[in-house]
């Protein structure tokens, strides 16, 4: 086979590092921005908290370096010239060693608290919670229990594994090969049932079981051992024998099958809609509560003014350390020689990732305020009103124009990102939907037409809830004519089950 060496142009399209930072810090929410600068900080020795009043930031411009090395206000901050003329052996080079030590040294962590703590700096701090979470609880139980170390050790392993709505996922045999394998135990799968049954005896009741049926029956069972009556008869043998009819709500039919009575049936269905069908979530899982939302942006309606106001709480003032731009300064001078240029190289590296990360956090604050406010001025009536009606159509691609980004700029921004306003606070999406013409050819959201569907099916009669077809002759007679299908899939986005499956006897 000939071989030939050819030479070919193209032309490519590559994101810089900092264009991919900038992209990656866009996605990130308020809530979370906060974590991930202390991690660049933990990564970057070259980065540092708090005000930088006293120096530059800007590594290039060495003679304002040391503006303030004479500073008597200041002792406690030792610069290296100060240092080289107390001791003609002193080599910078013995501190710069301290950040080339491995990362998973015991003490790393500690020095480099220690090096850039001071009485001034901020510190934030995440809150503290004092809330027992569900394993927790669980353990607590499995603390009282008469049971042998082997036993104790699975019945934790079990608890590990519980999701987050209390129920056990894995196969029985996963769990065995499992604790195998990571703990050196060998347990039979009816050593492992075991553990469970004694686990689904804890509080919440339904905890441990493998999917919902399971834990219905584990509920109602325990009921019944309790307060035994025919209701809770009649409600075990729904869920036992049923269960497929049930969550279809084909109550005609299981009525039929199980012969009970309307009165019976009635009861008997009052009892399993009482349950917990998610036991664990009842308690939390995680010691704090995941539906807390940290508003990234603010509008204030001042007297008919629109005042945005952006989230800078988990922002804070972000400088590149003194000691690596004196670091610097001092390796730039003098022969060199290997040793020299491997530190200089790593110092440099260092100092050009933080002034990056910083860069790019400008950016972004900066992207993140002109994105709001060409939203907020789209979507000016609604700010104004809090009327869902006043929203007008919004796609992503009009406020990338607007603005002059690319629109996956535009969707980054807009994901995960909450406005308060005095009306609520809103996911930035909300604002976005497509748009649609009513028969007097205005120009509607379709939000609007969500809003009537969602109103029409709180409104309706629940024992004989409205088809789609129904809701396609209300929306008509509102001058928004429509296809079912169009209405149903509008239905199905909003999470609203089709008519059987509202409806309640």
């Amino acid at each position: 086979m000939n071989q030939r060496l050819t030479q070919t142009q193209k032309l490519l399209q590559k994101l810089s590092p900092q264009q991919i930072l900038i992209m990656k810090l866009l996605q990130i929410p308020t809530m979370e921005l906060s974590t991930r600068i202390k991690e660049e900080i933990m990564q970057n020795p070259a980065l540092e908290e708090g005000d930088n009043d006293d120096y530059e930031d800007n590594f290039n411009d060495n003679d304002n370096v040391n503006d303030n090395d004479n500073d008597n206000d200041n002792d406690e901050v030792d610069t290296f010239d100060d240092q080289q003329s107390d001791d003609d052996h002193y080599d910078p080079l013995d501190d710069f060693d301290d950040y080339l030590k491995d990362d998973d040294e015991d003490d790393a962590a500690y020095k480099y608290a220690a090096h850039n703590s001071s009485p001034d700096d901020k510190h934030y701090e995440a809150p503290i919670t004092n809330e027992t979470t569900f394993q927790d609880t669980l353990m607590e139980q499995l603390g009282f229990r008469r049971l042998d170390e082997k036993k104790r050790k699975i019945g934790a392993y079990i608890i590990g594994n519980l999701d987050d709505s209390g129920y056990l996922s894995r196969p029985i045999s996963g769990i065995a090969d499992d604790l195998l394998f990571t703990q050196n135990i060998d347990a039979t799968e009816d050593e492992i049932r075991e553990v469970l049954e004694i686990i689904q005896d804890f509080d919440p009741a339904g905890v441990g079981a493998a999917d919902l049926r399971e834990c219905l029956l584990i509920q109602l069972r325990r009921m019944r051992a309790e307060t035994p009556n025919s209701d809770l008869e009649n409600a075990i043998t729904i869920i036992d024998k049923y269960f497929d009819e049930f969550t279809k709500k084909h109550y005609d039919k299981l009525q039929s099958r199980s012969g009970m009575s309307d009165t019976d049936f009635k009861a008997a269905l009052d009892i399993i809609l009482s349950l917990n069908p998610k036991p664990g979530g009842s308690m939390g899982t995680s010691g704090h509560n995941d539906n807390y939302v940290i508003p990234d942006f603010t509008v204030v309606n001042n007297d008919g003014e629109l005042d945005l106001q952006i989230n800078g709480r988990n922002t804070p003032e972000l400088h590149v350390s003194r000691d690596f731009l004196n670091m610097l300064k001092y390796y730039t001078q003098g022969k060199d020689n290997r040793e020299k240029r491997e530190a200089l190289e790593f110092i440099k590296s260092k100092i050009d990732s933080a002034n990056w990360f910083i860069d790019a956090l400008k950016q972004r604050k900066d992207t993140l305020y002109v994105t709001m406010k060409a939203i907020m001025d789209y979507q000016r009536e609604f700010f104004l009103t809090g009327d869902e009606g006043k929203l007008r159509p919004m796609i992503l691609k009009d406020i990338a124009e607007k603005v002059g980004l690319d629109i996956s700029t535009i969707s980054r921004v807009a994901n995960s990102k909450y406005v308060q306003t005095a009306y609520g606070t809103f996911p930035l999406k909300f604002f976005f939907s497509e748009g649609l013409v009513n028969d007097e050819g205005e120009e509607v959201s379709t939000r609007e037409i969500r809003k009537i569907v969602r109103e029409s099916v709180e409104n309706e009669d629940k024992s004989n809830p409205l088809t789609d077809d129904e809701l396609t002759a209300i929306l008509k007679q509102k001058g928004y004519t429509l296809a079912r299908r169009t209405i149903a899939k509008y239905r199905e986005q909003m999470g609203i089950p089709v008519a059987r499956l509202r409806k309640v006897l």
